[in-house]
Order: C-alpha cells, then sequence, then structure tokens
C-alpha cells in the first residue's frame, strides 16, 4: 500500500493572482455534500481526503513564500509536514525537495490545483500489480500543447479503464504527438528522484515531465490509465475554476 503522498503547493498562477497572491491556490474552496448538505471546503482538504481513501497517511507539502497561510491552516493535522520551495522552480523541482521525506517508499505526487473525481485507486492498484517506475492517470484533450504528453502503446483493459505502457512523453508540446494529457495526480518509485537530478539541456523551469522522459529514456516501465468518465477539477485559472464550482455544486 502506498502511504505517502507530496503535494505540491509552491506555484501562484498568473491569472489567478488577485486572489492567490493573498490565499494559497490550496485553499480554494469546492462544494461539497457532507451529511445531506451542501457545504465548502477547501481544495485542500478534497485532495487529501482522496489519497487518505486509498491508504495513504503521511503527507509532505510543498510550500513556496506565500504558504504560511496554508501551513497555519494544516498545523495540527496528523501525519502533515512541510519542505519549501523558495523560488518558483517548475514541478519538477518542487517534488524533489520531497526527496528526504520519502527515503525508500512508492508515493503520490499530486498538485494542489485541482482534484479527479476518480482514478485514485485503479492508479494504486495498478502499482501493486505491476510495481513499475510510475503509474500516471490520462486524459484525452482539445488542446495538447497546453499540457504534459504522452506517447503509448494500448494493453488492454484494467480495472474497466484502458490501459497503457507509457513509450514517450513531452511537456507543453509545439507539435504533440498524441492528445493523451497526463493529470496532476501520479504514483513514483523513489527512481523519480535520481532522474529529475540528470535531467539537463532544458530551459526555465524543471518540470516533472522531463523526469517521467529520463525514466523512459533509461528504459525504465511507466503505465497509466486512461480516465474517460472522471473529471480534473481545476482551480488553477478562472475558466476552469469557475467550471469546478460549477461542477462539485451539483455533483460531489
Amino acid at each position: 500500500m502506498i502511504r505517502k503522498a507530496v503535494i505540491t503547493a509552491a506555484g501562484k498562477g498568473s491569472r489567478m493572482r488577485y486572489i492567490t497572491s493573498v490565499l494559497p491556490k490550496a485553499l480554494l474552496p469546492l462544494f461539497k455534500q457532507e451529511d445531506g448538505k451542501r457545504v465548502m471546503r477547501p481544495i485542500i482538504d478534497l485532495i487529501m481526503s482522496s489519497l487518505s481513501s486509498v491508504g495513504v497517511n503521511s503527507f509532505c507539502i510543498v510550500v513556496g513564500k506565500h504558504g504560511k497561510l496554508l501551513m497555519d491552516y494544516l498545523y495540527e493535522r496528523r501525519g502533515v509536514s512541510f519542505v519549501f520551495q523558495e523560488q518558483p522552480k517548475g514541478f519538477g523541482d518542487a517534488v524533489l525537495r520531497a526527496e528526504n521525506f520519502i527515503y525508500n517508499e512508492p508515493f503520490f505526487v499530486h498538485a494542489d490545483d485541482g482534484i479527479l473525481t476518480g482514478g485514485y485507486l485503479e492508479a494504486s492498484e495498478l502499482y501493486e500489480q505491476n510495481k513499475p517506475e510510475g503509474v500516471l492517470l490520462l486524459r484525452k484533450v482539445d488542446n495538447p500543447f497546453r499540457y504534459g504528453i504522452v506517447k503509448a502503446e494500448e494493453k488492454g483493459i484494467f480495472l474497466n479503464h484502458k490501459l497503457y505502457r507509457i513509450i514517450d512523453a513531452q511537456e507543453k508540446p509545439k507539435n504533440p504527438f498524441s492528445n493523451l494529457a497526463i493529470s496532476a495526480v501520479y504514483i513514483f518509485k523513489p527512481s523519480i528522484f535520481k532522474a529529475l537530478k540528470e535531467v539537463d539541456n532544458y530551459e526555465g523551469e524543471l518540470e516533472l515531465t522531463y523526469g517521467i522522459k529520463k525514466i523512459l529514456d533509461q528504459g525504465g516501465e511507466i503505465y497509466a490509465i486512461l480516465l474517460e468518465k472522471e473529471k480534473w477539477l481545476n482551480v488553477g485559472d478562472p475558466e476552469h475554476y469557475y467550471e469546478a464550482l460549477k461542477y462539485s455544486f451539483y455533483r460531489i
């Protein structure tokens, strides 16, 4: 069972800056049904609840310079620790900050600006049965140049989802080789840290996709399932957040 998770909460998001300059994205609320009543809960609560439901009981939150409110909110939670990313150097760099927390165990990685409505259990089961270097959760998108994209071969069905073996990966490509986008929820072995450290010749920020590609280039196996009914509720930009609020108001 995967017992650890790294949640990256260090980025700000330029299009949400009017609110995220004072309130971390992880504290933005979505709707949820509790005891027959509709309530609003910060997305960090929903993320941690989803991960806890599949066995995670120890969380490392990677925060940036605006993370004090989030730290105060989670201060008394059992099983929660914090590490810092002083400068926003990319998703991959944020994950590297949690290396000492992970030690030698498999772990989830989860961005703080969205949540899946399903797929966590299937990803965990896929890892437990195959023990690959990583497990990805894929979605088909209309604008693949905005995402991390994979090239993959179909390998059958796993728990009512299409199963893929990943062949290659690219980050926000100008000429994408597929429309299979990586959701910002992953499972990795600790080998992802070595892969990220060995990435070179990249421009700008160190993205997690670069580490995925490095694992593949070195012969490591990464599997994925395709999410077709599940949704990614995103609070990272105004349009997606508006849609996530509407969806959660009626569905969650």
